[in-house]
């Protein structure tokens, strides 16, 4: 396998590619908070923040994606945004990734180990009831993409043992602004941004809305409307109240079949599933609010609620006569799996500063509280009763967690900093069958996450930091409840190390990281594959580095990339001992060239994925029948390339554009009942205009 460097454009104008480049070390003592100014600013939880020195305080990795960088890739979804980024590797289903599929640091991109936040919240479906893959933010309602790794990760949970990404929505400027584009496999979509403040500017509202439809690549076609908005109010100079409402629906034809391999080698780029349908829809509150207590004392805290309903409706398959024609057969039985999704919860954060031992320190202790429910109801029926028949299975899961953590970091000298922290984190778990006398099983645990971090300034540009601590992620409630049996199932632990330096010299910007997961019992659950037991499979080890790098190369002109190698991913114990884990290639990574000059800008990006399994026998050639679909076989290793433009015609218009592909690569992103297929050679040109 060639190793290939990787990518985030570098800002010409700011000159600030990721990783954001490091202050000098007086820059690190904790700054005075002054009273907030009439402007009201909506207030959110950030995994990072955005206040000169944030990055510095990290004791883990750090990289963030700007609306100007993301302008310049061109995303069609937020996995598309996260696989230009160190360490995150995706299985894409399909190109606007409505199912997610990341995994960080040779984690599987199936199985939830990370966790996914939009403005501090929540978004997967289910953190501990399961289903966590069923919804994805909408790249075109998305700022800012904030990604935290290490022991820094331990302020967030469930699930951290990659790491945290928080996806932070667009606050609308005031005016309007449209936005339209079409491209490639029918794609159109039209975008609508709108804000308004007070006279006074205390008070606040901004919608966008968002409608885009489109054919698909192999004719997977889906129409999806989102909406969301925001509005804030300022109470004083120390008070602050934020509302966000939002709404989504999605209309998708996919389903988890893909091309067989005598169909994949023919090129063929039909729906493999061409009946079936993926329906989606999700309402969701945030209510947000932050009090400046003092100069050195703030409380951010937000409630928040959601509903996901989830129909998937699927036909049957003939296998013996799929076999025979290459292709999968259908029959008329039909098959809804179809769940709805309720969570409401309360996160609170008090972080405030303190001069114990003479020393200055900056804490922060929180308290997250949740609870979660899914009603699931399996329809049997055939082609011709339109999504009726009978419900054979009923079922209620349930959850409730709660959550403590405490970090306290101490500047022991002028370059360095200590943070010591904790995580509490109990929960209960609950499954009730309707369909059988509401027959009942609950299970429960409770976790506690130690950790430590530093970090040393080596002068003015660059920084040592690094860390170790303790992460873990709950078995679903699938798994630990299985058969209508606790399974006794511990949570899946992982101890975790981390060593890293960021700087910068002159045009030049560097991060490299060191790191180490070790899991003492790794959970293996059938989100990969459904002949995986549903247990404790033992012990696992993930080892290896990241490295990003930027340099300005000419006034104009400049180049970044970074590349994920990640030697080690394997099973430690087990009959699948020294087998390397599925979707966890060794090497993948992104280059970008970036130009400027005057109101044109342009990027050539390149992305490779290395080889990887798709299942953990290490099985590596895919098999070419139907029965019991295709889990198996060494996906090839592939390198894209993508060229994109934009042209600010006037002060309040601009065009743009992309080519992607270029090379019309056909390769495989994943497989699962089938081949999953990459997008072929595509384009996109937009348009947008503010008023």
């Amino acid at each position: 396998m060639a190793a290939v460097v990787a990518l985030i454009p570098v800002d010409l104008q700011a000159q600030t590619p990721p990783p954001p480049t490091p202050l000098p070390a007086d820059s690190l003592e904790r700054p005075v908070i002054q009273e907030l100014p009439a402007m009201v600013e909506l207030p959110v939880i950030e995994v990072i923040g955005r206040a000169q020195g944030s990055v510095l305080r990290q004791t883990g990795t750090v990289h963030t994606l700007s609306l100007e960088q993301m302008e310049t890739l061109r995303p069609i979804s937020t996995e598309d945004a996260l696989r230009r980024l160190p360490g995150i590797n995706s299985k894409t289903e399909e190109e606007t990734a409505i199912v997610s599929n990341i995994g960080l640091r040779g984690l599987s991109a199936s199985e939830a180990k990370s966790l996914l936040l939009e403005d501090g919240v929540p978004v997967a479906p289910g953190l501990l009831i399961g289903n966590d893959r069923y919804f994805n933010p909408r790249i075109q309602r998305i700022e800012r993409i904030e990604v935290l790794k290490g022991s820094s990760s331990l302020r967030f949970g469930p699930s951290t043992i990659g790491g945290v990404v928080n996806f932070l929505t667009k606050t609308p400027e005031e005016g309007l602004l449209f936005s339209g584009r079409t491209g490639s496999f029918g794609t159109r979509e039209l975008m609508l941004e709108a804000g308004a403040r007070s006279s006074s500017g205390a008070a606040y509202g901004g919608l966008v809305a968002t409608h885009a439809q489109g054919d698909g690549f192999l004719d997977r076609g889906y129409k999806m409307n989102d909406v969301m908005a925001k509005a804030g109010l300022s109470i004083g100079n120390r008070h602050r109240l934020g509302l966000k409402l939002s709404w989504y629906e999605n209309d998708a034809n996919i389903s988890y079949r893909g091309l067989l391999l005598d169909e994949f080698r023919a090129g063929v780029t039909n729906n493999p599933a061409p009946d079936d349908w993926y329906l989606t829809d999700r309402t969701a509150v945030d209510l947000n609010h932050r009090f400046e207590i003092s100069d050195g004392a703030t409380l951010t805290s937000v409630a928040y609620w959601s509903n996901l309903t989830r129909d998937y409706w699927r036909y049957n398959v003939d296998t013996e006569a799929s076999n025979a024609a290459g292709r999968w057969v259908y029959t008329d039985a039909l098959t809804g799996n179809n769940r709805s999704f309720d969570r409401f919860g309360v996160d609170t954060r008090l972080k405030f500063g303190h001069g114990l031992f003479g020393l200055e320190h900056d804490a922060e202790v929180g308290l997250r509280g949740f609870y979660e429910e899914s009603d699931d109801r399996r329809i049997r029926a055939t082609r011709t009763q339109d999504r009726t028949g009978t419900n054979d299975r009923h079922r209620i899961d349930s959850a409730t967690s709660l959550a403590f953590h405490l970090h306290n970091r101490v500047q022991l000298s002028d370059r360095f900093a200590l943070t010591p922290g904790l995580r509490l984190e109990t929960y209960e778990q609950e499954r009730r069958v309707l369909t059988s006398d509401n027959e009942t099983v609950g299970t429960s645990n409770t976790e506690l996450l130690p950790g430590v971090g530093g970090t040393y300034s080596l002068g003015s540009s660059a920084q040592l930091y690094g860390g170790v601590y303790r992460a873990f992620s709950p078995a679903s409630n699938g798994v630990a409840l299985d058969g209508m049996t606790d399974q006794l199932l511990e949570a899946e632990r992982s101890t975790n190390f981390e060593l890293g330096v960021r700087g910068s010299q002159g045009a030049f910007d560097y991060e490299l990281a060191l790191f180490r997961m070790d899991f003492q019992n790794q959970v293996v659950t059938g989100n990969t594959d459904p002949r995986l037991s549903q247990s404790n499979a033992g012990a696992t080890m993930h080892q290896g580095a990241e490295l990003a790098l930027g340099y300005r190369l000419a006034e104009g002109l400049g180049l970044s990339g970074n590349v994920t190698w990640v030697p080690v991913s394997r099973f430690e114990s087990g009959d699948n001992a020294g087998n390397r884990l599925p979707y966890a290639p060794r090497v993948f990574g992104n280059l970008a060239l970036d130009f400027q000059h005057g109101p044109v800008r342009s990027s050539l990006l390149l992305h490779h994925r290395g080889e990887q399994f798709g299942d953990e026998t290490n099985l590596r050639e895919i098999p070419t029948n139907a029965a019991g679909g295709i889990w198996g076989g060494l996906m090839p290793a592939y390198t894209t390339l993508d060229l994109t433009a934009q042209w600010q015609v006037g002060g309040s218009l601009s065009v743009f554009g992309a080519l992607k592909n270029l090379t019309d690569q056909r390769y495989i992103t994943g497989l699962r009942q089938g081949i999953y297929v990459g997008p072929g050679r595509n384009f996109e040109v937009g348009v947008r205009q503010a008023l």
